[in-house]
């Protein structure tokens, strides 16, 4: 006689990327923290940006509290999800570590130069997108009413 089955607590395969798993842990975390994430990925992921940063942090000019990165987020969310939406259509996998696959292979398809701080970010806010755009929405609407500002305007605005 076997006991019954419970797939909540299916380990993941041998097989699977750490990346994957990584971006388990990121769907579990609230559309604030998803979206201060894609605005810090945007620094991480590009090594001049980074230096600037440091430039900028040596002469007391960047902000990088949450309420910043939060607003960078917003804007880099409301500038890539359009591209991220017509992207390829899958069908859908049963399994999160499948839709994960799935969603980081569409933000790559769909946005070009993300390094991989950005897809796992923008791909959690895909799978997340209805809270991720709820919270969007409420939270702070983008300055001037553009949906098109880059995103490091704010992040190192004087």
């Amino acid at each position: 006689m076997s006991e019954a089955y419970d797939s909540r607590f299916t380990l993941p395969s041998i097989d699977d990327a750490p990346s994957t798993e990584s971006g388990v842990i990121l769907l579990g975390l609230d559309a604030e923290r998803l979206l201060a994430g894609v605005g810090l990925a945007r620094l991480a992921d590009e090594p001049a940006l980074v230096a600037l940063a440091v430039d900028q942090a040596r002469h007391e000019a960047l902000d990088l509290g949450l309420g910043a990165l939060v607003e960078a987020g917003i804007l880099r969310w409301r500038a890539v999800r359009p591209l991220i939406e017509a992207g390829p259509e899958t069908t859908a996998a049963g399994s999160l570590r499948r839709e994960w696959e799935h969603a980081t292979a569409r933000v790559t398809a769909t946005v070009t130069g993300l390094g991989p701080a950005s897809v796992a970010c923008l791909a959690a806010c895909w799978l997340r997108r209805d809270d991720v755009d709820v919270f969007a929405e409420h939270r702070r609407a983008p300055e001037n009413g553009s949906d098109t500002q880059d995103v490091l305007s704010r992040v190192f605005a004087d």
